[in-house]
């Protein structure tokens, strides 16, 4: 398994840490109406729970690119920095967005994208 593979795995798995966040402390969250609970977040707990929405929309493309750009034979450690900086810019980007750094937290998406459109050319 190549690095860039473990990062689509840890990508996929990033979206529950923000949600863990959000629904932390555990005697607070009601499971029987969880979107009713996530609908009532204020602060830094919704800033995280939108967090987790964002990664659920990043995943698709990143993992897309990561596999095309094995499909292309690209270099593979071209491919692995760009998926650990694709990781290293989510991980940012949500710790900016609990934060409420709100443009710092858009510099980290844009970082993030960009390695994902770098992952669809580097094997072209």
């Amino acid at each position: 398994m190549t690095l860039a593979y473990i990062c689509v795995l840890l990508a996929a798995i990033m979206p529950y840490v923000w949600v863990g966040i959000a629904k932390y402390p555990l005697r607070q969250y009601d499971n029987r109406a969880p979107r009713d609970y996530e609908a009532k977040l204020t602060g830094y707990r919704q800033r995280a729970y939108w967090a987790q929405l964002n990664s659920l929309e990043a995943f698709p493309p990143f993992a897309a690119a990561v596999v095309i750009a094995h499909q292309l034979s690209a270099p593979q450690a071209g491919v692995d920095a760009l998926a650990l900086g694709f990781i290293g810019a989510r991980i940012l980007y949500g710790l900016l967005y609990i934060a409420d750094w709100a443009s710092l937290r858009s510099l980290a998406w844009i970082a993030g994208l960009g390695c994902v459109i770098a992952l669809f050319f580097i094997g072209a």
